[in-house]
This record gives C-alpha cells, structure tokens and sequence, in this order.
C-alpha cells in the first residue's frame, strides 16, 4: 500500500464561460477566489485539507461540451462527480431552487434524516449536495 498519497487537493471543473462561473459558485458555495487568470480561476472554501476548485475555461460549445456526471450502469441513476456537505439540506435546497438552479427532487432518508440532491451549473455540470459525512471527515 503506497502511503504517497494523504487527500484530494484540487477538484477540477470545466467551464465556458469562466466569469459567470465564478459568480455562480462564489454565490452558491461561499467559496473565495484565491486565483485568477485569464481563463482559469482557484476557488477555496478556506478550510485546511478540503480540496480547491480549479475552474477551466474550454473553448467549444455549451452543446458540445461532456458534462461531469456518469450513468451508474447497474440502475441507471446519473451520478454527480462532487458532492459537497451541508448540515442545512432542505434550506440549501430550496435556496438554489429560488434562484433558479436547475435542483433535482430533495431525497431525504425518514428513518434517519440522511439524504441530498443534485443540481447543475451554469455550464450544465451536475454536482450534488448531501448531508452525510463518512468515517474521518
């Protein structure tokens, strides 16, 4: 087992228009912009080992562009490829909805509280937003 490795530093995003990037995930996330160039951009929630996001803006069209997401092939269901925590769920939820973020349904789990949701970019990128932390986070 290699021990080289100790966490994620750097999610990377790709975007095409990497100004209204900015302001949608600066708004949406509280994140901070600790870098930016012409056509890339740091972003940092400021919190010791929680990975940066690294914007990139790519030159093709919005319809042509694969967008960060994948079809779990054993039920269909598409999957995000970020998930970010948060203890107010329903809140976030219903406060990206009335800003007109495309937002999946609200799952939440009755017997425990446990739950999330998808919603997506301006740029299409499905990301997600749960409530549930695992083992040493």
């Amino acid at each position: 087992m290699s021990n080289f490795v100790s966490h994620i530093a750097t999610v990377e995003i790709p975007v095409t228009n990497l100004q209204r990037s900015i302001e949608f995930y600066v708004e949406t996330l509280g994140v901070s912009v600790t870098f930016q160039g012409e056509k890339q951009a740091m972003l940092s929630f400021g919190s010791k080992g929680v990975p940066t996001m690294f914007l990139v803006q790519i030159d093709v069209h919005m319809e042509e562009q694969k967008h960060l997401s994948f079809v779990n092939p054993s039920n269909g269901v598409e999957h995000t490829v970020i998930d970010f925590y948060t203890d107010k769920l329903s809140e976030f939820h219903s406060w990206l909805a009335d800003r007109n973020v495309e937002v999946s349904a609200l799952n939440i789990n009755e017997e425990n509280g446990l739950g999330g949701f998808g919603f997506k970019d301006p740029d299409g990128n499905l990301l997600s937003a749960c409530n549930i932390l695992h083992e040493h986070q």
